[in-house]
């Protein structure tokens, strides 16, 4: 039988595929392990957090938020905090690629992380846990220039059919500052990304999953010290629209209430950021030292 059949047959019962755990405790070990992985970041980024309070304690929920260039690394900055702030976990949905690394997936798994696929998603809900998704996915993460925080969710509608059926609430999360800290040099419509764009649709990928082609700190990729900002706004309560007879109206009609949500979040972090004097390095540093 290949891993994709296992795949199947284990989502046909009430566990997650790749034998991931459905809960999970994380030892003391695993926690400093976590906080010294995240150090670096937090010292990078200097990140801020607004609307923690808008956290759910308990029961299941739905984390929806945009995706950046930096996603791998805002993101996380996120969950960690709600980690500290509330002994709470956030379960992760990883890419197909780094969960088919065997090593690499024992250790996502020990963390909470599992594939993302709607069952996993909607298992993990109905088992009370919370659950981030980013419905922009590759479209959001490979942007081109002059798309920084635009919310690219056209036809994204299956995160709000699986908070409907398992009543979670949906709290929408902005994360500002990655799009911040690498520039665009040639996006993946550029003629000069032609090579890369026929390798990504060799892949079986659509031509707009092309990376851009980035730089960070001068000629590299190390990102920019930017300061990262997390908002999370009110929890929007999906039961209005469990007993909706046209599911798919229920869902395109809950997509647009939660995207209208998350860009009033957008808007505040950018206003924050803009009026932010600590924004970069520099002015961090310089505001230490009362100037």
């Amino acid at each position: 039988m290949s891993s994709h059949d296992n795949h199947r047959s284990e989502e046909g019962t009430k566990g997650l595929t790749d034998g991931a755990p459905l809960h999970v405790d994380l030892t003391d070990t695993d926690r400093r392990i976590i906080d010294a992985l995240m150090a670096p970041s937090r010292a990078w980024f200097s990140p801020r957090f607004y609307g923690m309070e808008n956290f759910p304690l308990e029961g299941p929920v739905l984390l929806v938020g945009n995706h950046s260039l930096a996603g791998g690394t805002d993101a996380p900055l996120l969950a960690h905090e709600i980690l500290e702030r509330h002994d709470r976990l956030v379960r992760g949905l990883a890419e197909n690629v780094l969960i088919d690394v065997p090593g690499l997936r024992d250790v996502l798994h020990r963390w909470g992380i599992v594939r993302g696929n709607r069952h996993n998603c909607t298992t993990l809900l109905e088992k009370g846990e919370a659950v981030a998704v980013f419905p922009g996915g590759g479209r959001e993460a490979m942007r081109g220039k002059g798309q920084k925080y635009q919310l690219m969710w056209e036809g994204r509608t299956g995160f709000a059919k699986m908070a409907i059926a398992a009543g979670a609430p949906i709290v929408p999360i902005a994360m500002v500052g990655g799009d911040d800290v690498f520039d665009i040099v040639f996006d993946g419509d550029h003629p000069a990304m032609l090579p890369i764009r026929k390798a990504v649709e060799g892949l079986g990928l659509r031509s707009s999953l092309t990376p851009p082609l980035i730089r960070g700190l001068g000629p590299t990729l190390v990102p920019k010290p930017e300061r990262f900002y997390f908002s999370l706004g009110t929890p929007i309560d999906t039961s209005p629209w469990r007993d909706v007879e046209d599911t798919e109206m229920a869902a395109v009609e809950l997509q647009a209430v939660v995207k209208k949500a998350l860009e009033g979040e957008l808007d505040f972090l950018l206003a924050e950021r803009d009026r932010d004097r600590g924004r970069s390095l520099l002015g961090r540093t310089l505001g230490r030292f009362g100037r």
